[in-house]
């Protein structure tokens, strides 16, 4: 056997609890630990016999609230009072205030006083928000309002939350065992403690855009496997579907489909002329060192010798550049109106026969067109003349004839 590996029967589990000391309810298996024991005045009592300190909770109410408080304040105060808790309604400041008095005796009390106070003010009914003070009923107030930055988009994840005619919420209620309102920028839960923890999570996936429907899905499949005890202790990963978030590709706009394939002609075209493309165009050597630091404007006026002159100096250096510049563009300016008024080059000799040839030519057409042109003018009056001799054969002149023979009888 090798140095490494150590016998089997030498290994021994270790005893972690081995400085622990047995405790009496170690003894019987059938106490539950996690068991929440209502207070008894009777049996239970405080250090002391009383509360060492006064402890009060304040919370403002919005203005609608007001009317309904006023309703139901007396029927607050009856509840607060057999757990002695004072309560206070102020109209004026538009708060609630709870306050433990001497003969409190239940020192977790007032922190329920103060949930329900909280409740009140969150738009929840007299008769639901009392429940809070069992013990086995807690509370989650949900802040929804910050998690979508535009307004239509939250309202719109609000209201899916919701569902058509409230099924949805309805729907999460009864699957989670507990009550939930949405209202404004909260959403407040009343239940236990694995109820609360249920609604939260679909809340706040509701707000990430994940609809309610998938997660309700999701906690029927939990709730049937529940009741099956053989499942009771296995992972039921395999039976709860996943929800996964596609990113299903959208169709670009008409316009930036017309730019990329104008790009990619322009592309083309380049490369046809002999231009590298980008595919085309090499690839830079690699080198693990950074680029050299591009100077700065002080540092070209030290290269330069500008940075010790004086302002003066300065100014008169830069006149003096603007000088020369512009002495440069009048010289080019002056040498393009001097090529108007160049005469066109002769390219050869040949050239210069074949125009004078052409130019005889045209002379020699010319004289040709003068006297043709004045046979045509000719020939043109006579055909008008014989035009005219021959207009009888055309017009009917009988008409004519009978009225002049008329007008000499009269005569």
């Amino acid at each position: 056997m090798s140095d490494t590996e150590e016998p089997s029967s030498t290994t021994k589990p270790k005893n972690h609890n081995k400085y622990r000391r047995a405790k009496p309810w170690d003894e019987d298996p059938n106490i539950n630990h996690w068991e929440i024991q209502a207070w008894d005045p009777e049996k239970d009592s405080l250090p002391g016999g009383n509360l060492l300190e006064e402890s009060s909770f304040a919370t403002l109410f919005p203005k609608y609230r007001e009317k309904y408080l006023r309703e139901i304040w007396p029927i607050v105060t009856r509840t607060l009072d057999k757990f002695n808790i004072k309560c206070e309604l102020n109209l004026i400041e538009g708060s609630m205030t709870v306050a433990t008095t001497r003969k409190t005796s239940d020192p977790y009390i007032i922190l329920k006083a103060r949930d329900l106070i909280k409740l009140l003010a969150r738009s929840i009914p007299c008769q639901q928000a009392i429940k809070i003070l069992n013990d086995d009923v807690y509370c989650d107030i949900i802040k929804i309002g910050g998690m979508v930055r535009n307004k239509e988009r939250f309202v719109k994840r609000r209201q899916r939350l919701i569902g058509p005619d409230g099924a949805t919420l309805k729907a999460l209620e009864l699957l989670t065992k507990c009550y939930i309102l949405v209202q404004g920028n909260t959403v407040a839960v009343m239940g236990e403690y694995q109820g609360m923890k249920q609604a939260r999570k679909v809340v706040l996936d509701c707000m990430k855009n994940i609809h309610p429907v998938y997660n309700i899905k999701r906690l029927m499949i939990m709730r049937e496997l529940a009741k099956d005890p053989k499942l009771a202790n296995e992972d039921w990963s395999r039976f709860l579907p996943t929800f996964k978030k596609k990113n299903v590709p959208r169709k670009k706009p008409r316009q930036t489909i017309l730019e990329e394939e104008k790009r990619k002609a322009s592309a083309t075209n380049e490369g046809k002329d002999g231009n590298l493309t980008s595919k085309d165009k090499k690839k830079k050597a690699y080198t693990p060192f950074p680029p050299a630091q591009t100077p700065s404007k002080i540092d070209l006026q030290l290269d330069s010798g500008e940075y010790f002159l004086s302002e003066r100096q300065r100014k008169a250096q830069k006149m003096a550049e603007k000088h020369k510049k512009s002495v440069e563009k009048k010289e080019e300016k002056r040498v393009e109106r001097e090529k108007l008024y160049e005469a066109p080059s002769t390219k050869s000799k040949n050239n210069n026969s074949s125009a004078e040839k052409n130019f005889s030519n045209v002379d020699n057409s010319a004289d040709l067109d003068l006297d043709s042109l004045k046979s045509k003018f000719a020939k043109a009056t006579k055909r008008k003349a014989s035009d005219d001799n021959n207009l009888s054969d055309f017009v009917d002149t009988t008409g004519m004839k009978k009225e002049k023979k008329r007008k000499k009888d009269k005569h």
